[in-house]
Parts: C-alpha cells; structure tokens; sequence
C-alpha cells in the first residue's frame, strides 16, 4: 500500500517562508500525480496545487499561483511545497495527496498524508 507523511508546517510571519515536504513509502511513486491541499478551520479542503509524474507540469490554485511552488524527486520518492510570500489567510492544515488523474478535486486523490500545520500571524 501506499503511504505518505507530509512535514515542514510551523509559525510564521506574514511574508516570511515554508517549505513543505512529502515522503511517500510504497511501490510506483513515478506513476503518481501529487497535489497538495489545504483546510482551515470550519472551511472546505482547498485545492492548492498539483505536479504531474515527471515533474514537468504544475497547476496552481489562483489563490497561490506566484507564491506556491511544487516539485518533487522521483529519486527520493518525495514531494516539496515551497510556500512564498505567506499570507494569515494561508493559515490551514496542509495535506499532500496522491493521485492517478490531473484534477483538483478531492476525491481524485486516492492516498493522504496526515496534514501538517501552518499558522501565519497577521
């Protein structure tokens, strides 16, 4: 079975950085798109951004685009979220998710990390 487990949230100020990363255990991490979304309290999960297998294509939410960065290493099974620029409404729970289609919905992803938290203070 697959299994990821998403790291890297913490407190930070407004404008300041994060870099999220992912580490996916399990066979074919190469044939996975991985996305990464988010949920703030009392809100809808969010859809934040995607990368596609190889690596050459990304799509990013509106909200983030110009300040989110994905990437990953199919070397190292991983996947990284560089958060730019950050914003107090980037607050939320941050989860990586795999899937096999390019969507941003979140029943497209079929495995999810346990969400890591990022807090940015006003």
């Amino acid at each position: 079975q697959v299994q990821l487990v998403d790291s890297g949230g913490g407190l930070v100020q407004a404008g300041g950085s994060l870099r999220l990363s992912c580490a996916v255990s399990g066979r074919a991490f190469n044939i996975y798109i991985m996305g990464w979304f988010r949920q703030a309290p009392g809100k809808e999960r969010e859809f934040v951004g995607r990368i596609s297998q190889s690596g050459g294509i990304t799509y990013y939410a509106d909200s983030v685009k110009g300040r989110f960065t994905i990437s990953r290493d199919n070397a190292k099974n991983t996947a990284s979220l560089q958060m730019n620029s950050l914003k107090p409404e980037d607050t939320a729970v941050y989860y990586c998710a795999a899937s096999t289609t390019w969507g941003s919905r979140s029943y497209e992803y079929a495995y999810w990390g346990q969400g890591t938290q990022v807090t940015v203070s006003a």
